[in-house]
């Protein structure tokens, strides 16, 4: 993969990627293994720490049945006993995943994107409505997750530093092992070319407006937009 295909990697949220690794994991469960079950009709779970919203609840904040709720439930529950997923935990799912990269960076991106309220742990809440919105939202909605994990430090914008720390994250956890192998520093190159593309007003920094659109406009994006759905 070169750096282009880096840039539609990053923006693209590396989902594919991140559904791999929950499959391989256990998170996630074939839909048709699952029978509806009326003892995990309300999500609930004797021993875990955190308890779930009702199941009705979490469908009407989502677009998934309440039979993939359930699935998505028992796989998390089987990984997370506690009902909650920490930082570390996400780390050693990715490094795993990529023995010969670091990932830990991204992991920490891509756990700081799914963690709404800032508390240091993804509760199965978090992980469904995120999933949701990157498998079965709209266009916008799957761009505003995106703007979301780039804007680092939540305060509404992406700079330049910003989006080329994802970038070097993701170059660090799988570039240097791409063929044919991206210089050093063609991360900052190409992070570069594409900031000064999507910041249209030449203010320095990149508002949710401006990377909506750039995206809109890029075929290369939006058919990458289209590959997450109907992975479940």
């Amino acid at each position: 993969m070169g750096i282009q295909g880096m840039e539609l990697f990053a923006i693209g949220v590396v989902i594919i990627l991140f559904m791999a690794v929950l499959k391989q994991f256990g998170i996630l469960e074939p839909m048709s293994s699952f029978e509806d079950d009326s003892s995990d009709s309300d999500l609930e779970l004797s021993t875990v720490r955190h308890q779930p919203e009702g199941l009705d609840q979490l469908q009407a904040q989502t677009k998934f049945t309440r039979k993939e709720l359930q699935s998505l439930y028992r796989g998390f529950k089987n990984e997370c006993p506690s009902g909650l997923v920490d930082e570390e935990t996400f780390k050693t799912i990715y490094s795993q995943f990529f023995p010969q990269g670091d990932a830990t960076t991204y992991a920490h991106f891509l756990f700081n994107a799914f963690d709404i309220d800032r508390n240091g742990s993804i509760r199965f809440e978090d992980f469904v409505i995120g999933l949701s919105v990157l498998l079965r939202g709209s266009v916008t909605e799957k761009l505003n997750w995106a703007f979301n994990l780039y804007d680092i430090n939540k305060d509404g914008y992406i700079t330049k530093e910003e989006m080329l720390a994802i970038m070097q994250s993701i170059y660090d956890m799988m570039g240097r092992y791409t063929y044919p192998c991206v210089r050093d520093e063609a991360p900052s190159e190409h992070v570069d070319k594409f900031f000064q593309k999507m910041d249209k007003n030449r203010d320095g920094v990149v508002t949710i407006e401006e990377f909506i659109e750039t995206c809109q406009k890029d075929e290369n994006i939006m058919n990458s937009m289209q590959l997450f759905e109907n992975v479940i």
